[in-house]
């Protein structure tokens, strides 16, 4: 069962959804992610994609981002998310949309919304697929200086330049793969 590691709300249980459609980032990943991510983390503007039981967006609001909006279209997913930002008390800081990630983005894209950090973890059989297909308008979204992570399986590797985004890192966590993106300055 994941769990909160750090911050304000360390060692809070979280609810997962039912089924077997979402796959919770494991802790051994989650704490890798947070230690690359620390040095930003302090007031960020977070966007957690394909939020599942929502536990990424609300590790990075206990751990000090200013806000995080996560994103999810699944209702047992959408249940756990509520019910997590209820236990963990950080809901005060999270905005949850209801929706597709490509119309939940484009949403954003027309409320002119930027972010520090952006995460993604889509469904490990479509996760090259979806990053690709969003990578437009997650390069709207992201500022300047922002970051964006891919979650997706270590045998299925993404291109190193997508649309305006630039590929600088890759950490490898049991079948999981974290790639690091920023805006490519040279296009």
């Amino acid at each position: 069962m994941p769990r909160i590691i750090a911050g304000e709300a360390r060692g809070i249980q979280l609810i997962t959804p039912h089924g077997d459609k979402t796959r919770p980032t494991s802790d051994k990943a989650k704490e890798a992610l947070f230690s690359i991510l620390m040095p930003r983390l302090q007031e960020a503007r977070f966007l957690d994609i394909f939020a599942g039981s929502g536990q990424i967006g609300l590790e990075a609001v206990s751990r000090g981002a200013a806000q995080a909006v996560l994103i999810e279209q699944a209702s047992p997913a959408l249940r756990a998310i509520s019910q997590n930002m209820e236990k963990t008390r950080l809901g005060d800081r999270i905005s949850l949309m209801k929706g597709s990630a490509s119309s939940c983005l484009r949403q954003l894209v027309d409320n002119n919304r930027k972010f520090d950090l952006i995460y993604l973890d889509p469904p490990w059989q479509q996760a090259i697929q979806d990053f690709v297909k969003l990578s437009g308008l997650l390069s709207e979204l992201i500022d300047d200086q922002g970051m964006i992570i891919l979650e997706h399986e270590s045998r299925i590797m993404p291109d190193d330049h997508v649309t305006k985004l630039k590929c600088w890192r890759h950490c490898q966590y049991g079948a999981a793969m974290l790639s690091f993106y920023h805006l490519n300055k040279q296009e």
